[in-house]
């Protein structure tokens, strides 16, 4: 038995980074896949290496799920194709960052629509199934970024969204408990994905000094945040409820 076998759970944002470890590792674990992303050729692309390795995956691509219809035509093909909704894992997001006086009123709502409403709009459109099926998990993706400031870049909207989705997993808790439906989050730190790698290999960049303030003296991969989200999904972790987990290296529990 693998720790997720007969476990059906929606991935957000399969097309690559985070999302793709995910997806390669939930259906590794014996999780039946439903991913989806705006991004169709790369959705693709997760779904073969998926399937090469012998797992189960369905997708939907190109998916927008600040829309309500294409949320709820996700959770529907994830239902009809499976059976059911065990685990919702809100991956996706697309941030914007920049220094506070080039932030626009447009910018901001940007970032609040596609790192918050988007988790929200999901949130409700999997709540259904997750009740059917007498209960899950819904699993959300904040931030450290929640919790502190960076010099490095300027990230006043991703923060502020990500504080967003901290708050609103608490509340998910209370909602939840009648229907055994937990709900967790999880706070990455500097995470290596193709929109990171160029951030902190670049010799002029902060890199150097983003590694120098890390205690485990490194940044983290895609797949380590994918094996977290993995477990939290399981039933080893059926006692974690309301919980935010630090993926950070240490980031988060030193002072600078």
């Amino acid at each position: 038995m693998k720790p997720l076998d007969g476990n059906v759970a929606l991935i957000s944002g399969t097309a690559g980074g985070m999302g793709r470890a995910a997806a390669v590792e939930f259906a590794a674990q014996g999780a039946a896949v439903v991913g989806c992303d705006i991004d169709e050729e790369g959705a693709a692309q997760t779904v073969e290496l998926v399937t090469s390795a012998g797992g189960r995956i369905t997708s939907l691509a190109p998916i927008d799920l600040t829309s309500e219809e294409d949320a709820a035509a996700w959770v529907a093909h994830g239902v009809a194709t499976y059976g059911g909704v065990d685990a919702l894992y809100n991956n996706a997001s697309i941030a914007r960052v920049g220094h506070f006086d080039e932030l626009t009123l447009d910018g901001w709502r940007f970032a609040m629509t596609y790192e918050l409403d988007l988790v929200f709009i999901s949130t409700k459109a999997a709540w259904p199934a997750l009740i059917k099926r007498g209960g899950g998990v819904v699993i959300n993706v904040a931030s450290v970024a929640a919790k502190l400031g960076a010099r490095f870049v300027h990230q006043h909207a991703h923060g502020a969204a990500k504080g967003g989705v901290l708050a609103f997993t608490k509340h998910l808790v209370v909602s939840g408990a009648p229907h055994r439906i937990r709900a967790v989050s999880i706070s990455p730190g500097m995470i290596l994905t193709s929109a990171t790698r160029p951030v902190v290999g670049d010799p002029d960049g902060p890199g150097g000094t983003l590694l120098a303030g890390i205690p485990s003296g490194r940044f983290g991969e895609p797949e380590e945040v994918a094996r977290l989200a993995a477990f939290l999904a399981s039933d080893a972790a059926a006692y974690v409820n309301g919980a935010d987990i630090a993926i950070d290296g240490g980031v988060t529990a030193v002072a600078p």
